[in-house]
């Protein structure tokens, strides 16, 4: 009886192409980002008063009662966020 010789992987797989950059269509509703809110590019809907408390009225623009922001602005409101939740009740 013979013994299976082992392939090595990169032999055995083809060679996969780039893929194409994502391009985003909804744009961060932050008046100073110009990034875009697509949720395959990261972005979030976050609520208006969530938005108000971290950036302050007025300098967002609301879509159906939520304004989407871009990963970048998802994390500065995270991080704002951070400490004001409290583990214990």
């Amino acid at each position: 009886m013979q013994r299976k010789v082992r392939i090595p992987s990169n032999l055995g797989k083809k060679k996969s192409k780039k893929k194409a950059e994502k391009v985003g269509e909804i744009p961060c509703g932050i008046a100073k980002c110009n990034d875009f809110s697509d949720k395959h590019l990261g972005g979030r809907s976050l609520s208006q008063e969530n938005a108000i408390d971290t950036w302050g009225e007025g300098a967002f623009t609301v879509r159906k009662n939520r304004v989407r922001v871009c990963k970048s602005c998802y994390k500065i409101w995270k991080k704002d966020n951070k400490d004001d939740k409290n583990p214990h009740y």
